[in-house]
């Protein structure tokens, strides 16, 4: 493992940590001004985590060690799939970091143990909420891997690094089959990040909350985990569709001007995705939970339909 890769690891864990907090707060800033509030300071989150941090940590007498380390679990399993997605930086992928496979496996250990900790303290909307979640990753999940697959197949990699190397050394063109692929990884962020149409990761009414309903358990330090957890997963996957869709900007050279350029292009974009997120919330209702599915089914066809292309085109 070179020392290039090495600063690679350190920039791009930095550099998540440091940001994600701040598309989180802008969401929600954009979501409070399209319905005429001003809404939270773009730093609430950091204020949030930092208040978080400095509580006690109470846990449910019925609770056993899975919720006791599942917040390190979720913390630790995403801070290394924010390894596989360059955020500012490419380089050359090493000891297997970057595999799209083992990238996804990672995704599906956070969401597994925080599942399991909302079973685990024996509450009933903590056992709500992860039954919902299971069922709507038991649809979500093959959806995922054919989009995953279609973007194996438009870059011809199994590597993320790789994928994000090509696309910043040819500029990617736009095209036909890379608008659907960026549908198609929008609506898995949507979907994997718990938002509307599928989740309202801001209410806490019992009977609709899904992503929260898991979390209820947790305080202060390893509740500060679980939204940190949640914030980079969100980070992750904006950079995905950010540097394979329009990956201008991102530094190939170790320099600290390159580094410094290419962390002012992705927040210029992150800014942008986030206003988009934002806005397509504010112009849709939670769905009906049976309903999912068809929302599910228009990237799963999309990415059907780039794979057929590649296959056959």
């Amino acid at each position: 493992m070179s020392y290039e890769f090495i600063l690679y690891g350190i920039i791009n864990t930095f550099c998540g940590v440091l940001i994600a907090p701040l598309f989180v707060s802008l969401v929600k800033k954009v979501k409070a001004w399209t319905q005429g509030r001003q809404g939270p300071s773009v730093f609430q989150t950091y204020y949030t985590l930092a208040k978080l941090l400095k509580k006690e940590v109470l846990y449910s007498p019925d609770a056993s060690g899975i919720t006791r380390f599942t917040p390190w679990v979720c913390i630790a399993a995403i801070l290394v799939a924010s390894l596989f997605v360059p955020l500012v930086y490419v380089t050359v992928p090493s000891g297997g970091i970057g595999n799209i496979i083992l990238f996804l496996y990672l995704l599906v250990l956070g969401r597994f143990f925080m599942a399991l900790a909302g079973l685990d303290a024996g509450s009933t909307f903590g056992g709500m909420g992860s039954s919902r979640e299971m069922s709507i990753a038991a649809v979500i999940e093959p959806t995922t891997i054919i989009v995953f697959a279609a973007l194996v197949f438009v870059f011809k990699s199994l590597n993320i690094i790789d994928m994000v190397g090509v696309a910043a050394s040819t500029g990617t063109p736009v095209t036909p089959t890379l608008i659907l692929l960026g549908i198609s990884l929008f609506i898995i962020l949507i979907v994997e990040t718990a938002r509307i149409p599928v989740d309202n990761p801001e209410t806490h009414l019992e009977l609709t909350m899904i992503h929260e309903g898991m979390i209820l358990e947790q305080s202060g330090r390893n509740l500060a985990m679980m939204e940190l957890s949640a914030a980079v997963k969100q980070l992750v996957l904006m950079a995905l569709v950010i540097n394979l869709i329009v990956p201008w900007g991102i530094a190939t050279v170790l320099t600290p001007a390159a580094i410094g350029t290419a962390l002012a292009f992705f927040v210029v974009k992150g800014v942008i995705l986030a206003l988009v997120i934002g806005l397509f919330e504010s112009s849709m209702a939670k769905m009906r939970f049976f309903r999912l599915p068809s929302l599910f089914a228009m990237a799963f066809f999309f990415s059907t339909l780039i794979i057929i292309i590649e296959v056959f085109a």
